[in-house]
């Protein structure tokens, strides 16, 4: 359960992470266009205004100009006193100043009497007298704007004068600035209902990976039964995907333990429970014949060895369940490892009359772990022995190729049925529990076998057929690969 807690963990840091930037993103593209909006609103505000108070002031300036080229305002100031009284209120309307310059670029009439009888030459005056057309400048820094409008004589059509005014935009800033007091409220409001948005939707989106979350935690406490599917996008179809693998993949593990746990209990019991019962029936009866003690105490040493070796094997096993940066690698003769093997063993063949014989085509060296491979290739052709026939045989073969040597172990044997040579690996399984019993077996030493050779990235395989006897076939790579 430490992994599931690991996995979790780093499910429920993804899960914040996630949800923290689909937040910030949200938050992003939702206040982006707020901000942005005040530029616009203020920008396209002032524009419009300008363009409004323009268009306004060049109409009534028009009239003006009219007049002024119609009765020879430009010639005579004095000669047209009605032109003359409404550029004086024109300039009092708006607050403003209205100079008139003549042909000559004399300044005859201004409405502030500053630059009267002056001369004036300046790029949009000279601009007007050529194109003959009004022109208007806008500066919003000294916020004033500036239009030029030609006074053209209504007899002959040429330009006689130009009419310049400037008018102040305080208005038009004033209006800005309450617009901008405007806007900055609709900015909060909408700001905060943004927050508030992202922030569930955040969670919405992040929902289906929360249910993954939820899950291991299940799983961490224990619940294996509930598999989940979360089509709501592909990441999260994936991930359930792959949660269910692991679930399955769990719940595997977690039987195959828990039958374990069962079979270490009954097969360290059964030897505990013999020996009691053997200890019940001396203490029960008086003046034990001396034979009859002999032969329960006999039985119960056997049953000690039996206990040890069932203990035994449970250690090798765990060994083979560790890491592999356990395994100790070095050069080995695979040649001499075999003949001491079969040397250990022969004795035990001797009894049963059982032939044990070595065949090996060539000299092999191979990166291994002696000890592990040794227990391996023993647990092999000690089965061999003990389901073997009287008077039968065991023939060991040792072959190499570039990457590989071979083992090959067969036996005149019992054999396998074939609906067993699928269980054989398994631990606690057995063929025939009576006579593996009778015989001293385990149950753990093919999964004890297994387990080296997978530890040394090799493979094992069986080939049997009952009452014609069995063939292990064992790979192991010369090199060994971490």
């Amino acid at each position: 359960m430490v992994i599931i807690s690991s996995i979790k963990d780093k499910a429920l840091k993804y899960l914040k992470s996630l949800r923290a930037r689909i937040f910030i993103i949200m938050l992003f593209i939702g206040l982006f266009p707020v901000f942005l909006m005040k530029t616009i609103f203020l920008e396209n505000y002032v524009t419009q205004a300008v363009n409004q108070k323009t268009a306004l002031i060049q109409n009534q300036c028009q009239q003006i100009v009219s007049q002024a080229g119609s009765t020879g305002y430009i010639r005579d100031v004095s000669s047209a006193p009605q032109v003359d009284e409404q550029v004086t209120q024109f300039a009092s309307i708006y607050s403003g100043r209205v100079i008139i310059v003549n042909s000559n670029f004399w300044i005859v009439r201004d409405t502030y009497e500053i630059d009267e009888g002056k001369a004036i030459i300046s790029e949009e005056v000279l601009q007007c007298f050529q194109t003959a057309t009004p022109a208007t400048s806008y500066n919003e820094q000294e916020q004033f704007m500036e239009l030029t409008l030609p006074i053209k004589n209504s007899g002959t059509g040429d330009t006689e004068g130009i009419m310049i005014v400037s008018v102040s935009t305080e208005d038009v800033n004033a209006g800005k600035d309450a617009l901008e007091g405007t806007v900055l409220i609709l900015q909060i409001v909408l700001t905060v209902f943004i927050l508030v948005v992202a922030y569930y939707m955040a969670r919405i989106l992040t929902k289906p990976f929360g249910r993954i979350t939820q899950s291991l935690e299940e799983v961490r406490d224990g619940v294996f039964e509930q598999e989940i599917s979360i089509p709501d996008y592909t990441e999260t179809k994936l991930l359930a995907e792959a949660y269910n693998r692991m679930l399955s993949r769990m719940k595997i593990q977690e039987d195959t333990r828990q039958e374990f746990v069962s079979n270490v209990s009954h097969e360290l019991k059964t030897p505990i429970t013999s020996m009691k019962v053997l200890a019940d029936s001396l203490l029960a009866q008086d003046d034990v014949p001396v034979e009859l003690y002999k032969e329960f105490m006999a039985d119960i040493a056997e049953e000690i060895d039996r206990e040890n070796k069932i203990i035994s094997d449970l250690l090798s096993l765990v060994k083979m369940d560790k890491r592999s940066s356990d395994i100790h690698i070095q050069e080995t003769n695979i040649n001499q490892l075999i003949e001491l093997i079969l040397k250990r063993l022969r004795p035990i063949a001797a009894k049963r009359d059982i032939d044990l014989v070595l065949e090996s085509f060539k000299p092999i060296m191979a990166e291994v772990d002696e000890t592990k491979l040794t227990l391996a290739l023993s647990n092999l052709v000690e089965n061999g022995i003990k389901y073997n026939h009287e008077s039968g045989w065991v023939h060991v073969s040792l072959n190499i190729d570039s990457k590989y040597f071979y083992v090959k172990v067969e036996d005149s044997g019992i054999g396998i049925p074939l609906e067993d040579q699928e269980h054989i690996f398994e631990r606690f399984y057995r063929v025939d529990k009576s006579h593996s019993r009778e015989i001293g077996g385990t149950g753990l030493g093919l999964a004890i076998t297994r387990s080296a050779v997978l530890m040394h990235h090799g493979a094992i395989k069986v080939y049997s057929k009952e009452g014609e006897g069995t063939t292990f076939n064992v790979r192991i790579p010369l090199k060994y690969v971490p």
